[in-house]
């Protein structure tokens, strides 16, 4: 299994904690409802959930921006949100985690989106979303746009988070691409395909399988094969290199690890380090924000992608929206040694 000496992930780890990122998307609460069930309510063939506890977290783009400060980068955030109490909550808790959140822009007309999840017995009962997905008008765009270009000198990469809740706009995404271009910097994506985004000229690009296939327009069939023997999967792959021509494009596989690929390299398959998976929510924001604070402190592809492996392994055993920590890390690559 390709790994990491513990020298080279301290070099990672040191190197990173001199760098600066900064963080451009939709940023969200994250509220979990912990109780447990007993019962099945007399009103309908559901679940009675008796409340224990709540618990809130950064979620979407945020929580990107605290993956990074867990593991000592410099980090500011960039994004949309409402004048509501769940903004003012998300804000407490970024400026907590560390994270310069003042690059947020507020207005009176927009929502902040709170993703609600009803846990009980480890398990997601349901989950509950209060958003307004509308596209973000001109002035809130143009808002946007200047804190971009007042905070980007400096900066060792860039990370959008797009999930969908209007402020990853054509506008913005070829303004930010043009501004990393001119400066030199680093600028990686978590893509969703519903969006109709020009998505060419980036550095890195990280779907998940089932985004990677839709943004490929292709439909992944069911097969047994090895990542590098599947070969659906291997021409949808070429399919988007060849499309969007990102420097790098790291697709995740779930319990299936992680498939790096680039133009002229043969596809890299990388093995899944999790030894249990709790909870899945997140964990695409940790392996871009861990795979993009490596490669800014100096990692080559392979091993970015072998440290966002790893980091992606330490959250999805555990519950809710979670971090890694460099101890976190180190303690994983020790067990793979």
């Amino acid at each position: 299994m390709q790994t990491l000496s513990p020298k080279r992930l301290a070099q990672i780890l040191t190197a990173a904690a001199k760098t600066r990122i900064l963080v451009i998307g939709d940023a969200m609460l994250d509220h979990f409802v912990w109780g447990k069930v007993g019962r099945i309510s007399p009103e309908a063939p559901v679940p009675v959930v008796d409340f224990q506890r709540e618990t809130f977290m950064p979620g979407g783009a945020a929580n990107v921006a605290r993956n990074l400060t867990s593991l000592q980068v410099q980090t500011s955030i960039i994004g949309a949100i409402g004048r509501d109490p769940a903004a003012a909550n998300l804000r407490q808790l970024l400026r907590t985690d560390g994270v310069d959140c003042d690059g947020f822009v507020s207005s009176q007309n927009l929502t902040t989106s709170i993703k609600t999840r009803i846990i009980a017995h480890q398990q997601q009962v349901v989950r509950l979303d209060r958003e307004n997905a509308s596209p973000l008008d001109s002035r809130t765009v143009k808002a946007l746009i200047r804190q971009v270009e007042s905070r980007l000198q400096g900066c060792s990469a860039v990370i959008i988070g797009d999930y969908g809740k209007g402020v990853v706009t054509d506008g913005l995404m070829n303004r930010v691409k043009g501004l990393c271009r001119e400066a030199g910097v680093w600028l990686s994506l978590d893509p969703k395909p519903i969006h109709n985004i020009d998505l060419t000229g980036l550095s890195l690009i990280t779907p998940n399988r089932k985004e990677a296939f839709e943004l490929a327009g292709m439909t992944d069939l069911p097969s047994e094969a090895p990542p590098l023997e599947n070969k659906t999967l291997l021409e949808m792959s070429h399919r988007l290199l060849e499309r969007y021509a990102p420097a790098l494009l790291l697709i995740t596989l779930g319990d299936q690890g992680m498939l790096l690929c680039r133009r002229s390299h043969p596809p890299v398959h990388i093995q899944t380090v999790a030894q249990e998976v709790f909870d899945v929510s997140g964990a695409g924001d940790t392996v871009i924000a861990s795979f993009t604070l490596a490669v800014a402190a100096g990692a080559s592809p392979l091993e970015a992608t072998i440290f966002s492996n790893h980091a992606a392994g330490v959250v999805v055993g555990k519950f809710g929206t979670a971090t890694v920590s460099p101890n976190e890390l180190k303690s994983s690559f020790s067990k793979h040694l």
